[in-house]
């Protein structure tokens, strides 16, 4: 009998797709006042424990004394089109669902950390083994999942509920009545590391300039081109890339 099972595969973007979900997030940066209600939010909503972070908010501060300004970017798992820790998980662990939803399989993971190292934004953590719970999973890899059980239920996820100055929006790009939709199609946006090819679903207004401040992807190690040459090669979806040369890896 045929396992009808499907674990870890990249399902297509069904971003413009008619009759697809595909759920983004709006982060308005001048709106942000870096209250943390959102990190709050959500580990309240899913037990976090100390030390790691599913949704964060990284300060910046830019300019000179006296000229100095304080900035605020909330992070979250990009839910990327083409997510490279997709590619990475040896056991299928991870993978992208249907409406675009890049999600964790806790009793398929191995811990290996494969996902964490592929990850260009730092979106993965370890959980560790000290747990409130008995029932709580330990010691696999764990991310910002866009509150996809909220969501599916008609509700926003917990960090865009519990935003009082509304700098985060979330909603379904293929909707062109929803926020999202009307805000990425009339608004400068950008992304983080849009070089990379992964194409992130989290839409940043307000300029990220320098602020995010993370080692470009341009800055690759060796190991890491032999990668990204062979990706390119062999994954079915590789015209995506920004560039589809082959890198020297001297």
């Amino acid at each position: 009998m045929s396992d009808d099972r499907i674990y870890g595969l990249q399902n297509p973007s069904t971003k413009g797709v008619e009759g697809k979900k595909r759920y983004a997030m709006v982060v308005d940066l001048d709106k942000c006042n870096g209250c943390m209600a959102c990190t709050v939010a959500c580990a309240v909503e899913f037990d976090k424990p100390l030390g790691v972070f599913r949704t964060w908010v990284k300060v910046v501060d830019q300019g000179t004394y006296p000229n100095m300004q304080r900035r605020f970017i909330p992070r979250f798992c990009n839910h990327c089109d083409y997510p490279a820790c997709v590619r990475a998980c040896p056991v299928q662990a991870t993978y992208k669902d249907e409406d675009g939803f890049v999600l964790q399989r806790y009793n398929r993971c191995l811990g290996c950390r494969s996902c964490m190292i592929a990850c260009p934004y730092n979106a993965r953590h370890l959980l560790p083994e000290a747990r409130m719970k008995d029932h709580e999973p330990f010691m696999v890899s764990d991310k910002c999942t866009f509150c996809d059980h909220r969501v599916r239920q008609g509700l926003a996820p917990a960090c865009v509920a519990a935003c009082g100055p509304r700098a985060l929006i979330f909603g379904d790009l293929n909707d062109p009545e929803s926020e999202v939709h009307k805000i990425v199609n009339t608004h400068t946006t950008q992304v983080l590391k849009e070089e990379m090819g992964t194409k992130p679903q989290v839409y940043y207004i307000g300029g990220l300039d320098d602020a995010s401040n993370e080692e470009s992807y341009l800055e690759r190690s060796y190991q890491v081109k032999a990668d990204m040459n062979a990706f390119k090669e062999n994954h079915p979806n590789a015209h995506f890339c920004k560039s589809n040369i082959m890198e020297p890896l001297d």
